[in-house]
């Protein structure tokens, strides 16, 4: 038999950021592949509601409320858990701002949010995952096609995003030994709550569809398809590189 299979059987994956759009898609989409999800969310409200659907599909649940930006409270929470065979690393956000007018407040904002806390997550579970001796370890940077391109207004989420893919590159060639994969998956816009907002802008909307050869957003199932492939062991000679799942938007 050739075709390998996404099966995450009883493996312990965590995703930050699980509450909302992609991070919530992720969640469901592990579990719907077999694994036990630790949803780590911000707000409580949230993870109540992720846990309601979770049950639905007779999956297996531990909420964490925690902000990824305190690192006291996160190594804190994350200490009492046992076991991570998965990291899918999402938290993130991005504030569109022209370089000329970034304000210090959203600079640091972003660097502490989506490259600070990010590092800092991953740094934290691979630490457990050495000391589990993991057998079958695997991180999934949520990155960005604006980590490969940039474009009008989004200098500071490139810079961001730009981080997230050197960090993926230099870990994986330190964990590759010790049996821990990273890879990251760059998505384009996707058809989240937050991006039906943002599409209220003719403008930006038409800019956007302009620049996807394929013509149109991705969804979320789009982007949790491929977390869930390259957390499985179906992409088991994969590390150190990034799946675009962008509609061709950086092959131009």
């Amino acid at each position: 038999m050739y075709l390998k299979k996404i099966n995450l059987k009883n493996k312990y994956e965590l995703v930050t950021g699980a509450g909302k759009g992609l991070g919530k898609a992720c969640s469901i989409a592990l579990v719907e592949a077999g694994a036990i999800v630790i949803a780590l969310s911000r707000t409580q409200s949230d993870l109540n509601k992720l846990e309601e659907q979770i049950k639905k599909i007779k999956g297996k649940i531990i909420k964490i409320n925690c902000d990824v930006v305190n690192y006291e409270d996160l190594k804190q929470k994350l200490s009492k858990i046992k076991k991570i065979d998965i990291l899918v690393n999402n938290a993130g956000t991005n504030i569109p701002e022209l370089f000329k007018e970034v304000k210090q407040t959203s600079l640091n904002y972003l660097i502490n949010l989506n490259l600070k806390a990010a590092f800092n997550v991953a740094q934290i579970v691979v630490q457990k995952m050495l000391k589990n001796k993991v057998k079958d370890g695997a991180i999934v940077h949520m990155s960005s096609q604006l980590g490969h391109v940039s474009m009008e207004a989004r200098s500071v989420y490139s810079m961001t995003k730009f981080g997230i893919e050197g960090l993926t590159r230099g870990m994986s060639l330190e964990l590759a030994k010790s049996n821990i994969r990273v890879n990251a998956v760059c998505p384009t816009y996707v058809e989240t709550p937050l991006v039906k907002k943002v599409f209220k802008n003719k403008k930006l909307k038409k800019l956007v569809l302009s620049r996807i050869p394929m013509g149109r957003t991705a969804t979320e199932s789009d982007i949790a398809t491929a977390v869930c492939f390259l957390a499985s062991s179906a992409a088991s000679m994969i590390t150190g590189t990034s799946l675009l799942v962008d509609g061709g938007w950086t092959a131009q």
